[in-house]
C-alpha cells in the first residue's frame, strides 16, 4: 500500500502544529466565508456542510472527506488529539508530536483490521444514556432513538445495547477502510439530517447547540455493534495538559443536576 492512498484529516479551526507525515492533512473546520488558514484544505470546497459546523462541530471535516477525497483509507482526528504509535499512553500526560501514530504502524494495524479507534472511555458510575442526560438537553437523543426506529429498525436494538454501556468511542475520531467510512457517513448524516429537521435547537446555547456533534459519538457504537466490525483500539494523546481536577469536578456537577456547570464533550 502506498501512503498516497491513506487519507487523515485533522479538524482544526486554528493554526496548530501538525505531525510530520504526508498521510495527514490539516483541515479548517467552520471555514465558510471566513479566511482560510493557509496549508489547510477547507471543509467549504465541494460538497459540504461548513456553514452548519457550529451544530455538527468535526464532523463538517468528516463530511468533506467524504464527499471529496478519494482514497483507500480515510480518517479523522483533531488537532489536540491524536492517536499515538505507543501502546499505552497515561491521559494525565501530555502527548508528542513524535509519538503520533505514524504510516508505517498504520498500515501494519489495517492489514489485520477495517477499523481503528480511540481505546474506549469508561464511565464507570453512569450508562452512556445518564451521562448524557446530566450533561446535555436528552430531547435530541430521545429522537434519535425514534429516528432510527422509523427508517433503520434493525439498529433499534443495538442502539438500546449501547445507551446502558458503560464505555463507549468518542471524539469522532477513526480510520476505516473507505467501504466502511463512506457507509458509515451515509447511515450516520442520514440520521443526524433527519434529526437536524425534527428539533428546535435555536434556544440552545453555545455549548448545547453542538448537539449533532455530541449525538454523533454515541452513534459509531451503535453501527459498529450492528455491523461487527472488526476494529483495533488504540490510545489517543491529548496534545496539552489537561486539567483533572476541573474536569472530575464539572463531570460530579453536572450528575448531580448542577445545569450551571460546564458542558462535558462526551
Amino acid at each position: 500500500m502506498k501512503a498516497s492512498e491513506v487519507f487523515i484529516g485533522i479538524a482544526a479551526h486554528k493554526e496548530y502544529q501538525m505531525p510530520n507525515n504526508s498521510i495527514y492533512y490539516p483541515i479548517h473546520v467552520g471555514s465558510y466565508n471566513k479566511e482560510l488558514i493557509g496549508g489547510y484544505l477547507s471543509d467549504a470546497e465541494g460538497d459540504n456542510i461548513s456553514k452548519h459546523n457550529a451544530n455538527f462541530c468535526e464532523l463538517t471535516a468528516t463530511y468533506y472527506i467524504w464527499k471529496n477525497v478519494n482514497a483507500d483509507y480515510k480518517g479523522l482526528v483533531h488537532y489536540r488529539r491524536h492517536f499515538t504509535s505507543k501502546k499505552s499512553h497515561s491521559d494525565y500526560i501530555k502527548g508528542k508530536f513524535s509519538e503520533v501514530l505514524d504510516e508505517k504502524k498504520l498500515l501494519t494495524l489495517l492489514e489485520d483490521y477495517d477499523v481503528i479507534l480511540p481505546t474506549k472511555r469508561k464511565y464507570f458510575i453512569e450508562t452512556l444514556y445518564s451521562h448524557y442526560k446530566h450533561s446535555h438537553e436528552i430531547m435530541p437523543l430521545d429522537q434519535t432513538r425514534i429516528i432510527i426506529e422509523e427508517i433503520y429498525p434493525m439498529y433499534l436494538d443495538s442502539f438500546d445495547k449501547i445507551m446502558i454501556r458503560r464505555s463507549a468511542h468518542m471524539f469522532n475520531m477513526f480510520i476505516m477502510k473507505h467501504e466502511y467510512f463512506n457507509t458509515y457517513c451515509e447511515w450516520l448524516f442520514s440520521i443526524l439530517f433527519e434529526l437536524q429537521n425534527t428539533i428546535d435547537i435555536s434556544k440552545y446555547d453555545e455549548q448545547e447547540a453542538r448537539v449533532f456533534g455530541y449525538i454523533s459519538e454515541l452513534l459509531l457504537d451503535v453501527w459498529l455493534e450492528e455491523n461487527k466490525v472488526r476494529y483495533k483500539e488504540i490510545p489517543v494523546m491529548f496534545m496539552e495538559q489537561q486539567n483533572w481536577f476541573i474536569k472530575g469536578k464539572n463531570f460530579l456537577m453536572n450528575k448531580f443536576g448542577n445545569k450551571s456547570a460546564e458542558k462535558i464533550s462526551l
